[in-house]
């Protein structure tokens, strides 16, 4: 299911016994085996954050409460020594920068962050967007879009439009600008392109959309069959949160677009998901309508890990890999 592009190769030379480890690591390809740092992670993942998002309540409060929780988790995350973090202001909206090492000032990389668009942040996805800029060489500027439930994802729509714009306006030729996101950030990506070429807007150079979760109303099989294997995210507390954003919506309303919407004219893209994960079905759907559509599509399906298993890069072997497929991906579409 790998389509497989030019790749890069790895040019470090491995002498120490931690540099071997590494470099091991990054030459994981989709399609083996999770790793044992993987299995260890999802035992993990499944019986601290997916018990804790089950059990929390199906109200406002209960978001509010997964909220702050992750706010508090984001005030320990650390970045290395030479990555650089700057705020950004946004006409009333906040971002920040994050430069790994020396990137290419003439490029850049637009990051929706995901949870369910009630919770994470720039802040909360510092060691993602560190290795994110590292790997690609360029800066990423994380966007801070309005969250659930005192906001909409309408509302972080305007917020990522704000935001691309913000981009245009600094110099930024659209080519050398890529959109990514994950989970609710890789719809909210998929929702920005489809609303640029809306309104006639240069499209990015390239997006990256990391197990996005496309359908709101949760209706492909994966949420169904993979619901036990899914070691992160409650399938029914996703179905009731889809339920109460598109609630008394249009079909034809925006939220609803990746899922109906007409993909053609938009830039290359890189769609990564796992094969045991609820949002797997919708994101291999959207990749192949995109790629029907005419659009240059790389799809990955990772055998057995966590939704969004890039965010755990320092915890298991294949979420370090899948920074070198993204910024293979990128060589290949020529951006």
């Amino acid at each position: 299911m790998t389509t497989r592009i030019r790749p890069v190769p790895i040019r470090t030379v491995a002498t120490t016994p931690a540099e071997r480890r590494v470099a091991r690591a990054l030459a994981l390809e989709p399609g083996g085996p999770p790793s044992l740092q993987a299995r260890v992670a999802n035992r993990i993942i499944r019986t601290s954050m997916k018990t804790a998002w089950h059990y929390s309540p199906d109200t406002e409060a209960g978001l509010l409460w997964i909220q702050k929780a992750t706010a508090l988790l984001g005030r320990f995350q650390t970045v290395p020594r030479g990555v650089a973090i700057t705020p950004q202001e946004l006409d009333g909206r906040t971002a920040e920068w994050v430069r790994a090492g020396a990137p290419d000032e003439d490029k850049v990389l637009l990051y929706l962050h995901g949870g369910g668009y009630f919770f994470g942040g720039p802040r909360l996805y510092r060691p993602f967007n560190w290795r994110l800029s590292a790997a690609t060489g360029r800066p990423v500027l994380a966007l801070d879009y309005r969250l659930a439930p005192r906001h909409t994802p309408a509302d972080a729509l305007d917020d990522a439009l704000a935001a691309y714009d913000f981009l245009l306006s600094r110099g930024y030729a659209p080519r050398n600008i890529v959109v990514g996101g994950d989970s609710a950030g890789g719809h909210l990506t998929l929702a920005l392109l489809l609303a640029l070429k809306s309104r006639e807007t240069a499209l990015p150079g390239a997006a990256i959309c990391l197990s996005p979760w496309v359908d709101l109303l949760c209706e492909s099989d994966s949420h169904r069959l993979n619901k036990s294997s899914d070691a992160l995210i409650p399938a029914g507390k996703l179905a009731w949160l889809g339920r109460e954003f598109c609630r008394d919506k249009e079909e034809n309303d925006p939220l609803f677009s990746p899922r109906r919407a007409d993909l053609s004219g938009l830039p290359p893209m890189l769609f990564v998901a796992s094969g045991t994960e609820i949002l797997r079905d919708e994101t291999l759907d959207v990749a192949e309508r995109a790629r029907a559509a005419g659009v240059q599509v790389l799809y990955q399906e990772w055998d057995g890990l966590v939704h969004v298993f890039p965010v755990f890069a320092d915890f298991m072997p294949e979420g370090k890999a899948a920074f070198r497929h993204m910024a293979e991906f990128l060589l290949g579409a020529g951006v």
